[in-house]
């Protein structure tokens, strides 16, 4: 169900550019942090503002930036309104083709891009407040950096309005001096943008129009323009490379790890644990080194997960131990025990008090509380009832070259290592088997599966079958040790 908006103000969201610097067959906004691609974290914080339309402009690659527009917008439960910018003429072309939708919208319209993807709804509605408060016509997001190089340098009068833009290329030495600069971030009143967005001109070195050339228009107009500056300038760092996409996934990351510190978990090394946006972390969860947190996956209080694991879209939990495992798509219970090295694929899982351990892997299976399938086992279309124990290196042989088939386990049996259950089969409850065993029928609750035929050893067979082998060698010397040692006894 759509929200109802909070904030009377639109939010155009420019999504048009090509990203050259990216070198990549993806948009440049398709990119992704945190498990999100940076556009859908633009659109986030769009509409955690709550505003009335949220318009995303697309341009070049919209074959695959609108279904990505679509899919967010499903994911927020509201309208995000595309506007197509046919070629890219510049940041004010592309603005006037996200108001195109809107008509004679009359209220606050605030610009942002889908580049910024650390850009949070706390800091774009500090720019609204801002904006509606000083009145202005046209307020700027700015940023003060140590080192201003290659922004464009906000310049102000005595009254502390903005009285320019100046592009560092265009700077004076004293205007080069300044340290707030522009972030590409602005809140306009929507007929005064609409009006400006007309007279602006393409005299320029780049031949576009520019969006910044709107606040010359406004002041000349008599309105006023404002500036309001950001809190944190990393929330405004843009993704043009490959480089600042990796330096904006490690700033989100740093703010996830930490947000999961501060809400009671227990990260051991914050440089080496990764966490995606959806992800849910509990309380008096310990996290240990090189473990990876992605999708929607929750991790209940008391749980221990890593070293060396990658979850994805699971839900761990409450005191679960998960240690060197890679997983997708699957439950693991409470008190539960996984690993090490053990592989969870999707539609798998273990019951309460349940384990899975060393060298297993488990695929679409059920396995119930307290039953263990404990190391170097494949378990695949199966349901293990409660407190059962699988042995050793069995294997749920699932595929007959065609189809797959199922494998049922009851409840408290013991099976033997080296058990093949070949599906489609039923284990009764209470039922054994004997190492070795291949369960090509139906088990009897409480019988005792074993594998018919005696041992039988061939005398001699190496010697005669691989003569010169270092086997056949160690068998004559061991053949002429025992000779030997028959004769002396005799």
């Amino acid at each position: 169900m759509a929200q109802s908006p909070s904030t009377p103000c639109a939010v155009v969201v420019l999504a048009a550019g090509a990203g050259t610097r990216m070198k990549s067959a993806t948009q440049k906004t398709l990119h992704a942090i945190g498990g999100r691609t940076l556009l859908s974290h633009a659109l986030h914080a769009a509409d955690g503002l709550g505003p009335e339309h949220i318009v995303a402009v697309v341009g070049h690659q919209r074959d695959q930036v609108g279904p990505e527009v679509e899919k967010v917008a499903a994911e927020l439960g509201r309208e995000v309104v595309q506007a197509v910018q046919e070629e890219q003429n510049g940041t004010g072309h592309a603005v006037a083709c996200g108001l195109a939708p809107l008509g004679e919208y009359e209220g606050t319209v605030i610009v942002t891009n889908g580049d910024v993807p650390l850009l949070t709804a706390e800091t774009i509605e500090g720019l609204y407040r801002a904006h509606v408060d000083a009145q202005a016509a046209v307020t700027v997001l700015t940023m003060k950096l140590t080192d201003p190089t290659g922004y464009g340098r906000i310049i102000r009068d005595a009254d502390d309005e903005v009285t320019a833009i100046v592009e560092q290329k265009d700077a004076t030495t004293e205007q080069l001096a300044v340290d707030e600069v522009n972030s590409g971030v602005f809140a306009f009143d929507g007929a005064v943008l609409r009006d400006a967005l007309t007279r602006i001109d393409t005299d320029n070195a780049q031949g576009e129009l520019y969006l910044t050339d709107v606040l010359g228009v406004a002041r000349a107009d008599g309105h006023t323009v404002s500036a309001h500056v950001a809190a944190d300038p990393r929330e405004l760092a843009g993704v043009n490379n490959r480089v600042q996409l990796a330096e904006a996934g490690k700033e989100l990351n740093r703010r996830l790890v930490e947000q999961a510190m501060l809400g009671g978990a227990t990260i051991i090394d914050p440089d080496t644990v990764w966490i995606g946006v959806n992800v849910r972390i509990g309380q008096d969860v310990t996290i240990h080194p090189n473990t990876q947190l992605w999708g929607a996956t929750t991790i209940a209080d008391g749980a221990v997960i890593g070293p060396d694991t990658t979850l994805t879209d699971m839900s761990v939990g409450e005191r679960a131990s998960v240690i060197r495992t890679q997983g997708e798509r699957s439950a693991i219970g409470a008190d539960a025990t996984v690993g090490p090295f053990t592989y969870i694929r999707p539609n798998t899982v273990l019951g309460n008090r349940g384990k899975l351990g060393g060298f297993v892997e488990a695929k679409n299976a059920t396995i119930g509380a307290g039953s263990k399938v404990p190391h170097l086992t494949y378990i695949g279309d199966a349901t293990v009832g409660v407190e059962s124990n699988i042995g050793a290196s069995s294997v749920f042989v699932n595929y007959d070259g065609v189809k797959k088939h199922h494998t049922t386990i009851g409840d408290h049996v013991r099976t033997g290592s080296d058990t093949m259950f070949v599906a489609p089969v039923t284990v009764g409850d209470g039922a054994y088997s004997g190492a070795g065993t291949v369960i090509t029928k139906d088990v009897p609750a409480g019988a005792l599966a074993i594998k018919e035929g005696r041992q039988r050893n061939i005398e001699g067979w190496v010697e005669e079958k691989r003569p010169g082998t270092p086997a056949a060698e160690a068998a004559r010397a061991a053949r002429e040790r025992a000779t030997n040692e028959d004769n002396q006894e005799g």
